[in-house]
């Protein structure tokens, strides 16, 4: 990492699954690009075609810990910080229920106050989970949500909301020029086989010739979002002159059941495996589907890969991982 008159761009979270495309993204755009990330619950293998870039630098570090030095360094120019930090799989932040708060909260205090320092702009990507098990359908960036504070959920659905108060009270007293981001049920490469979540389980469970699980009744409906669309989204958003006041949904509006899913999946795979039913998890949403509308008028973004083409992309993704990772086994629902 030079100093000279280099500008970077910051995006912590960087090893995740939405954010190593994301770091792709930006160094096909032609920025320099700082990933931070504690390699908790990410994956070092995600930047392995990133590591050699010219314009690529990794720094592993936990932001509830205190940012490194090397990031405070007056000569060190960022203009824009991502803040994609914090496990988004239930199995993997209920793991850590104290470190998954802390991140939301700590973390984004640690970035928001660097946003400060450098006079970049700040983006949160916060998440669908802070609507809860919505009462309104499709959900709106107006309604204020229905989430428990108390279940096994809150460590993550509260710390998100709270990291939201927190990047808002920044905005209004003008410490930080701000994005919100509210992101739905993102899919694609990169996703961690083990993660738990619907998308990655059915195709482990369908590629390995394991039972297909499905949680209830399979009637709980999902949209499923593309990554290269959320990235496209999400930089659209860093970038659009907007009301740093008000957060965005970003998210595919076409809405399926989890029975749909995975019918899908059985036919791309062409598994014969056996359909089996467990209980919901404890506060899992009947529905989720996002309204749009704001991305489609402030940021002219709508997704544009249709699910059976997302899903041939991922299958064939997790078809090699699994290929040379025996013993891959999903370990809960999403």
């Amino acid at each position: 990492m030079t100093r000279t008159e280099e500008t970077y761009i910051l995006v912590a979270g960087g090893a995740g699954f939405i954010g190593s495309h994301l770091c792709r993204a930006l160094l096909d755009s032609g920025h320099s690009v700082i990933c931070v990330d504690n390699l908790l619950t990410s994956r070092r293998e995600n930047l392995r075609d990133l590591e050699p870039h010219p314009r690529f630098t990794f720094i592993e570090a936990d932001i509830v810990e205190p940012l490194p030095e090397q990031l405070r360094a007056p000569d060190l120019k960022i203009s824009r910080i991502y803040n994609m930090a914090c496990a988004a799989s239930p199995p993997l932040y209920q793991a850590d229920p104290e470190h998954t708060m802390l991140t939301n909260v700590m973390g984004s205090d640690r970035l928001l106050r660097l946003a400060e320092e450098k006079g970049a702009r700040f983006l949160l990507s916060s998440t669908s989970e802070v609507y809860g098990d919505p009462e309104q359908h499709p959900q709106r960036e107006e309604y204020r949500g229905w989430v428990s504070c108390t279940g096994p959920r809150a460590c993550y659905d509260e710390g998100k909301r709270a990291a939201e108060a927190m990047t808002f009270d920044f905005a209004r007293l003008g410490r930080a020029d701000v994005r919100v981001a509210r992101i739905f049920n993102t899919y694609g490469p990169n996703m961690d086989p083990n993660d738990g979540r619907v998308v990655s389980n059915l195709l482990c469970q369908a590629l390995t010739g394991q039972e297909i699980t499905i949680y209830g009744d399979g009637s709980q409906t999902r949209s499923f979002c593309y990554v290269s669309d959320m990235v496209d989204g999400l930089m659209a958003l860093m970038e659009a002159e907007v009301d740093g006041l008000t957060p965005i949904n970003l998210g595919n509006p076409e809405e399926y059941s989890v029975a749909e899913l995975a019918e899908q999946v059985i036919a791309l795979v062409g598994t014969r495996a056996k359909v089996v039913h467990k209980p919901l998890p404890i506060d899992d949403p009947r529905r989720r589907r996002p309204d749009i509308n704001l991305a489609r008028q402030h940021l002219g973004w709508v997704p544009k890969v249709p699910l059976a083409e997302g899903l041939a992309h991922t299958c064939a993704w997790f078809s090699t991982e699994v290929s040379a990772n025996e013993g891959l086994c999903p370990i809960a629902a999403e």
